[in-house]
């Protein structure tokens, strides 16, 4: 579920884009003003403020959050007032470029969303780079990372809720015969989690669960330096619990010396609307804390201000 509140008479678009012309005008920018429209406003507004705006001024309304917004405010705003699919398709251009063995969010993009938004980004990254995804990731990561990754971006799953329970029992004990040989780049592993659709890879996991007595990502931990199996892990919880995954990035990210501002950032813009109360609910029992009291106490000014909004804080 979103946590994005929006106000009871949400103002005309032509009315919002004249706001937040008034907001960058004179010495100082109006952060505030910037917040209170831009944080309570969904993806479809949000996408006509922007055609709006770029009608009525001759600029494009991310040239103008670049120019007037500064540090962690400005990059939420700016992925916040993004289409989703340019904005994942962003995040994934940057993850390719400046691509480690582990970094997650080619998984968590490609794992996470629907198949028709993957679908989405894969057009906006064509769109905005001249090139696929596909290929960027081939060409960006090595090995077995390459070999799982290729695959995940490229997959469109069936979305419907049919399963076979024939084959989750079947394709639950390969896994467990690969796990148990240690052959976590096996083709089949790779196939199953890359091409099955969610409903029948829950199936399978419950069953390897039932059958062979353990979490298949506890089986999967037998090295807890291996990256490799760490994005494995990632891959099985972002298919299977998206919200237990994005709960610990945010609590990895805020809990550790020095906030995460990247990863806070990245997980706030593109759950807000998706399922941000399930996240913020998993890490107050996870945590004993509440997620805007962990803000808080983390971040401050706009940049707090802003994440406290799209996590749908009472204030902000």
């Amino acid at each position: 579920m979103s946590t994005l509140t929006l106000p009871e008479t949400i103002p005309s678009v032509p009315e919002d884009c004249e706001q937040l012309r008034k907001a960058f005008e004179g010495w100082g920018t109006n952060e505030g003003l910037v917040i209170s429209i831009l944080g309570h406003r969904n993806a479809a507004q949000r996408k006509l403020i922007r055609q709006t705006y770029a009608e009525t001024y001759g600029e494009d309304l991310l040239k103008a959050l670049n120019k007037e917004l500064t540090n962690d405010f400005e990059r939420v705003v700016v992925l916040w007032t993004l289409d989703p699919a340019e904005r994942d398709a962003l995040l994934a251009n940057e993850a390719t470029k400046r691509w480690t063995s582990s970094n997650q969010v080619l998984v968590e993009i490609a794992c996470t969303r629907s198949s028709h938004d993957l679908l989405l980004v894969r057009q906006a990254y064509h769109a905005r780079y001249k090139k696929s995804l596909e290929e960027d990731v081939a060409y960006h990561t090595t090995g077995d990372f390459c070999k799982l990754l290729v695959p995940l971006v490229s997959s469109y799953r069936y979305e419907g809720d049919e399963v076979n329970m024939t084959l989750a029992k079947s394709e639950a004990k390969i896994l467990h015969e690969k796990i148990s040989e240690k052959a976590y780049n096996h083709e089949d592993i790779i196939r199953i989690l890359a091409t099955r659709s969610k409903a029948q890879i829950n199936a399978t996991l419950n069953h390897y669960k039932n059958e062979f007595g353990n979490d298949i990502n506890k089986d999967l931990k037998t090295d807890p330096k291996d990256e490799f199996l760490a994005i494995l892990r990632a891959t099985v919880k972002c298919l299977n619990r998206p919200e237990k995954y994005f709960e610990k990035i945010l609590r990895l990210a805020i809990n550790k010396r020095g906030t995460d501002e990247g990863a806070l950032t990245r997980v706030i813009a593109t759950r807000a609307e998706v399922d941000m109360k399930f996240i913020r609910d998993e890490y107050h029992r996870r945590s004993s804390v509440p997620l805007d009291r962990a803000i808080v106490k983390d971040t401050n000014g706009d940049y707090e201000n802003m994440l406290l909004a799209l996590i749908g804080h009472g204030d902000a």
